[in-house]
């Protein structure tokens, strides 16, 4: 059980540590803080480049957490987290599949990560090197309502600044 989890934690980790690292320093063909700003913008996170750090940090972090072992109910609320918001603001509309731009993707990425704040993150970590029991039902749940909480607040903070700016595109286009 123990490899199957470092498997786990090192494919999924890793792989959004990759995808955190494509928004904050623009490597692996990514944009950086810029472009992905700019991207965050257009889909109502204000102001764009902040936003896109803390989607990149969340990322970056929480990925380089699970793949260590580390804080890994924290990992997995990151997350979480930022996968909801990535399902809200860009895939939900295109269904489920990934062929179709859909959130399939983002749910594995979320469920695998709250899935091992539920199991632990096994023998092969950080948490069980320093001998914290972060794991078990308490702990997933702990994870799932940061994620699931945090997720929601910023997609919320996000739709009322998406409104905001464009009452005031047209209250200025009007004015014109």
């Amino acid at each position: 059980m123990d490899t199957g989890l470092l498997i786990l934690r090192l494919v999924v980790g890793l792989l959004l540590a990759g995808h955190g690292a494509q928004k904050l320093f623009g490597w692996f063909g990514g944009h950086g803080i810029e472009g992905t700003g700019g991207f965050f913008h257009g889909l109502g996170y204000r102001p764009g480049k902040r936003w896109a750090v803390v989607a990149g940090l969340s990322e970056f972090g929480g990925g380089a957490l699970l793949a260590l072992g580390l804080f890994t109910p924290l990992a997995a609320a990151a997350i979480l987290g930022t996968m909801f918001n990535a399902v809200m603001s860009v895939h939900a509309k295109n269904g489920p599949w990934l062929t179709n731009n859909g959130w399939e993707y983002n749910l594995v990425l979320a469920a695998s990560a709250v899935a091992v704040a539920f199991t632990g993150p096994g023998e092969v970590s950080l948490d069980y090197a320093f001998g914290w029991e972060l794991a078990g039902t308490d702990w997933g749940i702990a994870a799932l309502a940061l994620g699931v909480g945090a997720g929601i607040v910023t997609d919320i903070y996000r739709r009322v600044a998406n409104r905001e700016a464009k009452l005031r595109s047209r209250d200025v286009q009007a004015t014109a």
